[in-house]
């Protein structure tokens, strides 16, 4: 079992058809945010299902594909990974987690990010120091800053809000909307298991929040609640208890 097998699977369910698709919907075109990427379409279920079938794959071997130019490839080791950390020992989720880290710069699409940060790096962290969520989330790099925050979901499966609450200070004067989204998107997670935990962050920090990053925070709010927060957003010199 090898990378090479795992590339002749891919390329027996590649589409030109679907990579076309994927090459628009990535921006992947000068100056967007996956310049360059390539796509050979293969749908997300078949590559689950590739990472099932090679799930024992050797690191080494997931290590190939992870640095390959190919996008499938990165993420079919990417989910091979977390297939790995589901059960296995700590020493081999820290070798795991070891390869992910010292591959971030291959992990560059939201995809990438989204499908794999919170097993891998939440899932090592958990009962760990907590500072390199945060030397993340400080990075220059965008993707190691929604790794920061994606990685902290796992804290909250476990109804753990520290972490993403700290994280997402961190984030509040970000300018990339792809941290806005996710940002907000992970202190929403907040709200479906604590809505005080998340209101008490918003009526910190909603004035200083992006727009962004505060509509998806507030996405299963009631109308009036969203429409409050947004006002609050708007016209925060009216808002007495402060932006945080």
């Amino acid at each position: 079992m090898t990378a090479e097998d795992v590339r002749t699977t891919l390329q027996d369910l590649a589409s030109p058809e679907a990579a076309a698709r994927a090459t628009r919907f990535f921006k992947t075109g000068p100056g967007q945010y996956a310049e360059g990427d390539t796509f050979i379409g293969v749908t997300v279920p078949a590559l689950r299902t590739v990472a099932r079938e090679f799930r024992a794959l050797p690191l080494d071997e997931v290590r190939s594909l992870l640095h390959a130019p190919v996008h499938e490839e990165r993420r079919v080791a990417l989910l091979i990974l977390v297939l790995h950390v589901a059960k296995c020992d700590a020493a081999h989720r820290e070798r795991v987690y070891d390869l992910y880290l010292g591959s971030t710069r291959y992990i560059n699409n939201w995809d990438l990010v989204d499908c794999s940060a919170p097993q891998v790096v939440g899932g090592s962290l958990l009962t760990g120091p907590k500072e390199p969520l945060y030397t993340l989330a400080k990075s220059k790099s965008l993707w190691e800053r929604r790794i920061g925050i994606v990685s902290t979901q796992h804290f909250v499966r476990h109804g753990r809000f520290a972490e993403t609450l700290a994280v997402s200070e961190i984030l509040l004067g970000d300018t990339e909307d792809l941290i806005h989204k996710a940002t907000g998107w992970t202190l929403r997670e907040v709200g479906k298991k604590d809505r005080s935990v998340l209101e008490g962050f918003l009526d910190r920090h909603a004035t200083a929040m992006p727009r962004t990053m505060l509509r998806y925070a507030i996405e299963r709010f009631r109308p009036e609640q969203r429409r409050a927060y947004l006002q609050k957003k708007a016209n925060p010199s009216r808002d007495t208890a402060g932006g945080g």
